[in-house]
């Protein structure tokens, strides 16, 4: 084994090591089994049924696909597919005790390092039969599974806010980090091409890929995601009780659910109070956003004279430099991301203020596009021209064109390998349990 497998290796076991610390904080070091096997929303699974999962998902791939290595528990396979079992149903299941899926996920662990210390993760070289293809190609494998395990703790931290009872989940004091609002509102995108998605990401998932040259025409762009204070204006200017600002579904959304402000927020005397992970506190005015839908974030873009951007747009601006014509991994290079460029991984249990992390900020100017908030954009999900699922159609390929929108950007709750410039998230129009925001955009005057 080389010099670079062996980092790379390292590299894996590492990550595979803080995904399974986060997931077991999470679960078996947040809840007693009571508060494990219950559902707290039936919009999300038990705890429990998260913990197991992952475990579940680990096997599958890098012990039985990857590793060649016989099935440790096959008669607990149908219980922790999420495709056979709706979130609302998985309660009823026969799941692991918590326990159990401790044992179980240790022991699927302790495999799989082993597997790893021999397993080829060398890349293949450009153009050679099946390149980008295996599995174990670069290690893809292993990223996939790291992957998937912190999107699933970022679910679980879905299923402590909704969860009602006392904070069980300890928050570190804020760090103070610098902060610089941006002079202007909003930049302008020039016209032209840039480089969309990836070829040779070795993190990237299916649907990131194939890299392919956009053309678009100049568009304004909002420099930081939109603020409680700003949508507190919206709400106080009537915006849920006005149908002028919604489409038809957002209006019927609005009116079926009663909605008069954000997930979470209530209005107490003069002031709002928002409920977080079991604390009540004034809503912060100067953080962005999130809980709120899709339909909500259009209607406020309507309101204020602009609209969503498009996926593309949102890309263009956060990874395309116009002084090189290059377009990078992440908004402010192609470095990994730090605690200066970027509020994520969990590190508080909300938005960073904005105009915090100016070092993230992407050659156009525009700050805080990964981490702190997802961002809704106005794009349907769907494959990119020449998309080939892989390795599997359910992970991408079954959501395609069935009304979903994308997200992007991550939030405070998204591990930064989860995340970089043409990551794709999506989800149902009406969802606000997730960590969502958004920022504006709006068309550029001809010249």
């Amino acid at each position: 084994m080389n010099h670079d497998q062996e980092i790379a290796k390292e590299r894996i076991a590492a990550e595979l090591d803080r995904s399974r610390g986060r997931s077991n904080a999470l679960t078996l070091r947040a809840l007693d089994d009571e508060g494990l096997l219950a559902q707290h929303s039936p919009l999300m699974s038990p705890l429990v049924w998260d913990l197991a999962h992952v475990g579940n998902y680990e096997e599958q791939w890098l012990l039985r696909a990857a590793g060649g290595r016989e099935a440790l528990r096959p008669d607990i396979d149908g219980l922790y597919d999420a495709f056979e079992n709706p979130r609302a149903d998985r309660v009823t299941l026969p799941l692991l005790r918590p326990a159990e899926a401790e044992e179980y996920n240790a022991r699927v662990r302790k495999e799989v390092l082993d597997t790893l210390e021999t397993a080829d993760i060398a890349p293949r070289e450009p153009g050679a039969p099946g390149a980008g293809r295996s599995l174990l190609d670069a290690g893809f494998v292993y990223h996939m599974v790291i992957q998937h395990e912190h999107m699933h703790d970022e679910t679980m931290l879905a299923t402590h806010q909704l969860r009602r009872g006392a904070p069980v989940l300890l928050e570190d004091p804020d760090d103070v980090a610098p902060l610089r609002v941006p002079r202007q509102d909003e930049v302008l995108v020039p016209e032209g091409p840039f480089t969309m998605g990836t070829d040779d990401d070795p993190w990237a998932y299916d649907n990131e890929r194939p890299a392919r040259v956009v053309d678009l025409a100049a568009f304004w762009i909002d420099t930081r995601p939109v603020t409680n204070a700003a949508y507190q204006e919206f709400v106080e200017d009537g915006g849920y009780q006005s149908r002028r600002w919604w489409t038809r579904d957002g209006w019927e959304w609005c009116k079926g659910r009663d909605a008069v402000a954000p997930a979470f927020w209530q209005r107490d005397g003069h002031a709002w109070i928002r409920r977080r992970f079991g604390r009540q506190e004034i809503v912060p005015p100067d953080e962005p956003v999130q809980h709120v839908s899709f339909h909500e974030a259009r209607a406020y873009a309507t309101w204020a004279g602009k609209r969503l951007p498009t996926e593309a747009e949102w890309e263009k601006a956060a990874r395309f430099d116009p002084a090189t014509g290059r377009s990078h991994r992440y908004p402010w290079g192609d470095e990994e991301p730090e605690p200066r460029h970027a509020n994520l991984g969990q590190r508080r249990l909300g938005p960073s203020p904005a105009g915090r992390h100016p070092d993230g900020a992407s050659p156009l100017g525009v700050q805080q596009l990964i981490g702190d908030v997802w961002e809704w954009t106005s794009t349907t999900f769907t494959g990119y021209p020449g998309f080939a699922a892989f390795p599997y159609r359910e992970y991408s390929e079954v959501f395609f064109d069935s009304g979903y929108k994308v997200l992007r950007g991550g939030s405070w709750a998204t591990h930064p390998t989860a995340v970089r410039s043409t990551f794709r998230n999506w989800d149902h129009p009406v969802r606000r349990q997730i960590f969502s925001g958004f920022r504006c955009a709006r068309d550029a005057e001809p010249v």
